[in-house]
């Protein structure tokens, strides 16, 4: 396999917004204190940054902001997957021609999609497209999931570089492992799984929990590239209780409160997102303070 489009931990970076749209400066703040808290990339304009609700010229500007801010220090990593191939393929091209590094494409949503339509999907994006892709699995949010099967095919695609697995189905992931070997990169896609999809020969995760703790989640991958399995296990189960904190509500609601009380964006989410529950937050300020975080 080629080069991994990066290996370690990328934040799934939330976008600091306002009632007027984004919110640039503390955007900038933000993506800086990632890169010198020694994050290994960034990923813009996915889920956690509420890729749902910005407007088409607003995604566009947010993919050319990151890569122009973080000018080379890690690799940005764009998302760009959409329900409708064709616009997937227009907006994945944008973001190869802003200088994106790799890009993130959710299975198709809604439509629900047979196999043969993803695989079909996503080939139809690799071939227009000349920078590598992540597949994002995670059916709980799209009602569709890429089987092991499917992954072997679309590995052969030079293009497709690697898979962000959120299905939390460690038996799939697994099957997907040993069908791929080395001709996919397997990140975790859920925090609370980190250290098992390593195990299975993972090579990092796309993290929400980074946001608020970049040095620590980074330190975890380390840990377990260095041969330390007891201590990178020993931190995966140390953050258990803040991972479930951060998704307590619906992605990125606990994580933009989080945020917010970092002081790094307003606690303001687009429509149907809803600020998060008052006794959540409450909780999950409480075991940020307990880490030692001032808010």
């Amino acid at each position: 396999m080629s080069k991994p489009i990066f290996k370690g931990v990328a934040t799934a970076i939330v976008t600091p917004l306002t009632k007027m749209g984004v919110d640039y400066e503390n955007y900038k703040r933000l993506l800086n204190w990632q890169i010198e808290s020694g994050i290994n990339a960034i990923v813009a304009a996915g889920t956690t940054g509420e890729s749902s609700t910005l407007t088409d010229k607003e995604h566009r500007e947010l993919i050319d902001f990151t890569i122009r801010t973080v000018d080379g220090r890690v690799p940005v990593i764009a998302g760009t997957g959409s329900n409708d191939t064709s616009y997937a393929i227009e907006l994945s091209k944008f973001a190869c021609q802003a200088g994106a590094d790799g890009l993130l494409l959710v299975t198709p949503y809604y439509n629900k999609a047979t196999q043969k339509g993803l695989i079909a999907s996503y080939t139809a994006v690799a071939d227009a497209v000349d920078k590598p892709m992540i597949l994002y699995n995670v059916p709980s949010r799209t009602g569709t999931n890429i089987l092991p099967e499917t992954c072997k095919v679309l590995a052969e695609h030079p293009n497709i570089a690697a898979i962000k697995e959120a299905s939390g189905n460690i038996s799939q992931i697994a099957d997907t492992a040993m069908m791929v070997g080395d001709k996919m990169d397997i990140y975790s896609g859920n925090d609370d799984q980190i250290v098992p999809i390593l195990s299975l020969g993972g090579i990092g995760v796309i993290s929400v929990l980074s946001n608020v703790f970049p040095k620590e989640t980074v330190e975890m991958c380390d840990r377990f590239f260095k041969g330390d399995i007891a201590g990178a296990t020993a931190l995966q189960l140390h953050y258990l209780p803040m991972i479930h904190a951060l998704f307590s509500e619906v992605n990125p609601i606990p994580a933009k409160a989080a945020m917010a009380a970092m002081g790094y964006c307003e606690n303001y989410l687009r429509l149907p997102l809803t600020p998060m529950d008052e006794q959540k937050k409450a909780h999950l300020l409480e075991l940020m303070r307990k880490e030692g975080l001032k808010v």
